[in-house]
């Protein structure tokens, strides 16, 4: 099973505090070192708490993933998960391409519909049709990755597509889809490596009655269930409370072991607070986790 942490991203305490790139890039170091697997971060225009609490910023994804593509050698790094209606689809898949190439074949490519009203209104982004965006973004971008090419009519591209030059994989890096209603759920059955669903302490009748359905869509298309890896996202707290993970190390590394007999394929930890600290209690318990008798 992988392990990997959700890197901060955005403004952080009361008043909201930018998250410094040093800091960020000293995690992912962190990580890296210790064994993890991949790093993530989120990608939002901002966020308005519903609190009524001040609006949080954020750094913007891509340029973060790029720098740290650079920064690192070897864990996996990806957005979790990319809004798909805020970038052009050939666009994207071009941009794809050059990040896999600087990171010698290391991204991993989520996508989202997007959740967060908000930010739809304030950029001019379609919100009430964006699963059928993501649809046709999904239609555009992962033709161009894995075959190099597509054809495509409809409203958000007309004709052939190229994408020259071919990053490091042949097929592209994986394909990552985040959601859990029906209509996601066919998206991925048609078009994933991985499925990704958040968020959680332990496995919980949400999260089984969400993977069923995911292995019933694969049964309805005919596509085997095992070519799909299950990626889930965890609450990893120093002071954890009902419904979020423990960080200390023992403990986390039995709630990792509950969620390996669930059959995943990777933890992903959102850690609170975020910090270097956290981190390495997180290796801590992987290497606790990996040390153990299989």
């Amino acid at each position: 099973m992988r392990i990997g942490i959700g890197l901060p991203i955005g403004e952080r305490g009361d008043p909201p505090r930018p998250t410094r790139y040093a800091d960020m890039r000293a995690m992912a170091l962190a990580a890296e070192a210790g064994g993890l697997d991949a790093i993530y971060v989120a990608d939002h225009l901002f966020f308005e708490p519903p609190d009524g609490s001040p609006t949080r910023g954020l750094w913007e994804s891509w340029t973060i993933l790029s720098a740290l593509a650079e920064a690192t050698d070897r864990v996996e790094l990806g957005p979790l998960v990319l809004c798909a209606p805020f970038r052009n689809p050939g666009l994207l898949a071009w941009m794809a391409t050059a990040l896999d190439e600087v990171s010698d074949g290391r991204l991993v490519l989520g996508f989202g519909a997007g959740w967060h009203k908000p930010e739809f209104r304030a950029f001019g982004f379609e919100f009430e049709r964006r699963a059928s965006y993501l649809a046709d973004t999904l239609e555009i971008v992962v033709p161009l990755l894995r075959d190099g090419e597509v054809e495509y009519s409809g409203r958000l591209a007309s004709g052939n597509g190229r994408l020259r030059p071919r990053g490091p994989r042949a097929q592209g890096p994986p394909i990552l889809i985040a959601g859990f209603k029906p209509r996601m759920m066919e998206l991925v059955v048609r078009w994933a490596d991985r499925w990704n669903t958040v968020w959680y302490g332990l496995p919980d009748d949400a999260f089984q009655r969400d993977r069923d359905n995911l292995w019933a869509a694969c049964a309805r298309a005919g596509r085997d269930r095992a070519e799909i890896g299950i990626s889930a996202g965890v609450e990893v707290h120093a002071n954890a409370t009902a419904g979020k993970l423990s960080a200390e190390p023992t403990a986390l590394a039995d709630a990792f072991n509950t969620w390996a007999a669930e059959g995943i394929d990777e933890i992903i930890c959102r850690l609170e607070p975020a910090n270097l600290d956290m981190v390495e209690r997180v290796v801590r318990a992987a290497e606790l986790l990996r040390g153990r008798p299989q």
